[in-house]
């Protein structure tokens, strides 16, 4: 590794991570040398072109966390493990057949969620959540919304009722954020699937929990286990991300005043655009190369751990010659990852209703709401990895609550 890899960490991914990302390409090319928490090294992918590469290669670039080179270096409590996967066997960290065969099982027991419920649960947690503040005039809708919709609609969806659903969400924060919490979110998050698996192999239902475990291919309970914490990590905390960003996007660019004020053409539109400008997961970890290769012009030595970074490589100079021509209706960018490995079909359409519904609530319930704070005092949450809102204030006329009895 070079001695002038740069830090994975710092004040700048939240205040400039653009701008940031440029200087880490000007300064090392598309591929740059970074260090994880306590000096650990790493490859960060920047360039569009060499993360297709990276993501396109699951032989040379694998899943398998087995191959790092960095083992013996990595302390029992690191903060990073539940992002890394040591002695995770969940679909992230699985190759060949074996890894097709799982996220075939997902997608097949995901694809099981009819739209028809998915958005009246969407609806109905959404309305509820909106009729504990909507009296008051004024909300937080990253903690008071975003923050709480996505895994109560995830958590009925796969086999919890709704009161178990409240515990997760501080589990999956911490889990997430890859701070000192980082390993208690990951126990509580375990112990709670480990709950549902047991009580859904005694009694079946109509969920994705149970339609896993039919699954023929004959998965272990800890596999299902692994793989539900998967699912509700990757499911929730982007997907809340994704509508917090987006509504302060609606919220702070003329572009989108129209869709505030009665209209709703526009919401598709914000949410692509935060996939490209201001993407829910801007780094991922990771890949292992499996042999001595060369990448974006760097020697990369077998075992070392390639990050990819979604983000730059969606921000990417050489591809993105014409920025209007990649927000609208374009969507090749890579916030929902690339190849194999990439977030299934099935989950990325369970996202956009639920980030879309949640975003249409508001403005249907919410008149003539605005930022309660001038917009460049909005702040982000200190990772590296995803990006999201550490609040949204807003005012609004307050209304009230609908009470279940949405029309």
């Amino acid at each position: 590794m070079t001695p002038d890899a740069v830090p994975l960490s710092g004040s700048r991914f939240q205040t400039e991570p653009a701008r940031l990302y440029r200087e880490m390409r000007r300064d090392h090319g598309p591929v740059a040398p970074v260090l994880l928490d306590g000096g650990i090294p790493a490859w960060l992918v920047l360039g569009y072109r060499e993360l297709h590469q990276v993501t396109g290669d699951p032989v040379l670039y694998s899943r398998d966390s087995g191959l790092w080179n960095q083992w013996d270096n990595i302390p029992d409590d690191w903060p990073l493990l539940p992002m890394i996967g040591r002695d995770q066997p969940s679909v992230l960290y699985t190759v060949g057949e074996r890894h097709h065969q799982r996220a075939g099982m997902i997608a097949k027991a995901l694809e099981g969620v009819e739209p028809a419920v998915l958005r009246r649960h969407c609806e109905r947690f959404a309305d509820e959540l909106i009729d504990a503040v909507c009296t008051a005039g004024t909300a937080d809708l990253v903690g008071q919304y975003a923050m709480l919709l996505p895994v109560r609609v995830l958590a009925r969806l796969y086999g919890f009722s709704d009161d178990e659903s409240s515990g997760l969400v501080t589990a999956l924060n911490d889990m997430i954020d890859g701070r000192e919490r980082a390993l208690d979110g990951q126990r509580h998050l375990g112990r709670s699937m480990a709950e549902l698996v047991a009580q859904r192999g005694a009694a079946p239902a109509d969920d994705v929990v149970s339609r896993m475990l039919a699954d023929p291919n004959g998965f272990t309970e800890e596999e299902i286990i692994q793989d539900l914490m998967v699912m509700t990590a990757a499911g929730h905390q982007p997907t809340a991300d994704w509508i917090g960003n987006s509504l302060r996007l609606m919220l702070t660019d003329d572009r989108f005043a129209a869709s505030l004020f009665g209209g709703r053409h526009s919401v598709a539109e914000a949410m692509n655009e935060v996939l490209w400008e201001d993407t829910p997961t801007q780094n991922v970890a990771g890949r292992w190369a499996a042999r001595d290769t060369q990448l974006g012009g760097r020697h990369v030595l077998a075992g070392d751990l390639v990050l990819l970074g979604l983000q730059a490589a969606n921000a990417d100079p050489q591809v993105r010659t014409d920025a209007a021509a990649f927000t609208g209706g374009n969507s090749a960018h890579f916030s929902f990852g690339h190849g194999e490995h990439r977030c299934p079909f099935p989950a990325q359409e369970i996202a956009e209703v639920i980030a879309r519904t949640a975003i249409e609530v508001v403005l249907d319930r919410l008149p003539d709401i605005d930022l309660a704070v001038p917009a460049d005092s909005l702040t982000r949450r200190p990772s590296p990895w995803l990006r999201g809102l550490t609040e949204l204030p807003v005012r609004f006329t307050p209304t009230p609550a609908l009470g279940g009895n949405r029309p």
